[in-house]
């Protein structure tokens, strides 16, 4: 189908065009964050689309929530880029583009015909962004990479496994993928912003591995960060196997007794003050992390005398760091986020009402109003190739070579 004339982007990125090759959660959470910006993200996919489209609710449509919730404010084309035709039409877009992002490894980029060397040679201005498993510069580099796999090599279900009986386990969210996702996007940025300075592109790599390691190691390498080793691996506070939100009288609530600012408050707010002065535990924050578990244990006994809203209050009113602990449905109705708005419902032409986050920055001069539905597979074919230069005679001529999937 062919969309209708959308409104110009408008946000710091306003005027960047991002063509997007990017599949599944690394790659399309950052091109979003760039269009969430006002950049023009032409989203390029396979005849058989994005495989998270057909994921859960309204996935039959190819337009299910994982789909929905990474790929707004881009625009969908079909290029079948094993094809000779969709791989001319994806060089002539790169003539014009500021950016070309991937998630597949170099060596298959290679192959596809759409090197560095390749898309430089027509466009030296050209940021070229890659996003995949390993630095190709070491032995894993030929390896395929997923969030389960990135999140065991670089240590996190060990870190969770002390809270969890011993037993390693993966964080319930795609932590690795939308992490390096995030970096990219900041390191694309980075490299337009040495574009204007410099006038020529380059070719930029964010691998997982190497991004989500200072993510585990700046908290663990600990005595390790000291040659010779002056002590062991491990934060030993946020390894503590009683690290966790408290039981109240009525559920969770979570309560920060870190500074020792806190530490006098919440001994006062319990009537025991004077333990300020007589546990030797308490004395800095050194002896407290390294007596964290049995100080872990205390608060969490004294928390399970009153309820969540009894200790909201209490602790609220003494500077201590308190919140109740969500749950998925209680967050979206959170009172702060309905203040500003944050979830908003939205008409949507195939799927009709639903709902969105808002962009989670505020701009006093470029503010990012643009707003583009998620597209249906190949919805801007079309308008994008006008755009390009074909005119539709060329069009069809593309469609009969291939370029959209099987000839004819």
């Amino acid at each position: 189908m062919t969309a209708a004339p959308s409104p110009g982007p408008t946000g710091p990125l306003a005027g960047v065009r991002v063509i997007d090759v990017t599949t599944v959660f690394m790659g399309p959470s950052a091109t979003q964050l760039l269009g969430d910006l006002g950049a023009d993200v032409i989203k390029v996919e396979a005849p058989a689309g994005d495989s998270t489209r057909r994921i859960g609710p309204q996935g039959t449509c190819g337009l299910g929530p994982l789909f929905v919730n990474l790929n707004r404010n881009k625009r969908s084309i079909v290029l079948d880029l094993k094809s000779e035709a969709g791989l001319e039409v994806l060089l002539r877009l790169a003539e014009s583009a500021d950016v070309l992002a991937y998630n597949v490894r170099p060596a298959a980029m290679q192959r596809l015909g759409l090197g560095y060397d390749r898309v430089a040679a027509i466009n030296p201005r050209i940021v070229y962004a890659g996003m995949f498993g390993f630095s190709q510069r070491g032995r894993n580099a030929p390896l395929a990479a997923f969030d389960d796999l990135i999140q065991s090599a670089v240590g996190l279900p060990h870190a969770l496994a002390p809270g969890n009986q011993g037993v390693p386990r993966y964080l319930p969210i795609t932590i690795a993928d939308r992490s390096v996702g995030l970096y990219a996007f900041g390191v694309i940025a980075a490299a337009l912003y040495a574009r204007e300075r410099t006038g020529r592109g380059q070719s930029v790599e964010i691998p997982m591995f190497e991004t989500m390691v200072p993510y585990v190691m700046g908290e663990h390498l600990y005595g390790h960060t000291f040659v010779p080793a002056q002590g062991g691996f491990g934060y030993p506070r946020t390894l503590s196997p009683d690290r966790r939100p408290y039981r109240t009288k009525d559920g969770f609530v979570c309560c920060l007794v870190y500074h020792d600012h806190h530490w006098r408050a919440f001994l006062a707010a319990i009537g025991r003050p004077e333990l300020w002065d007589t546990d030797p535990r308490l004395k800095d924050i050194t002896t407290r992390t390294q007596h964290i578990d049995a100080l872990y244990r205390f608060v969490a006994d004294e928390m399970a005398g009153k309820t969540t809203a009894e200790w909201t209050a209490l602790l609220g009113a003494a500077d201590i760091p308190v919140f109740p602990v969500h749950d998925f449905e209680s967050l979206l109705q959170d009172a702060h986020l309905a203040d500003i708005g944050f979830f908003r419902e939205t008409e949507h032409p195939v799927l009709g009402r639903i709902r969105e986050m808002a962009v989670p920055s505020e701009w006093s001069g470029t503010p990012p109003d643009n707003h583009r539905p998620v597209p249906g597979l190949g919805e801007h074919t079309e308008q994008v190739l006008r755009e390009a230069g074909y005119d539709g005679a060329a069009i069809e001529r593309l469609a009969q070579r291939g370029a959209h999937g099987a000839a004819g």
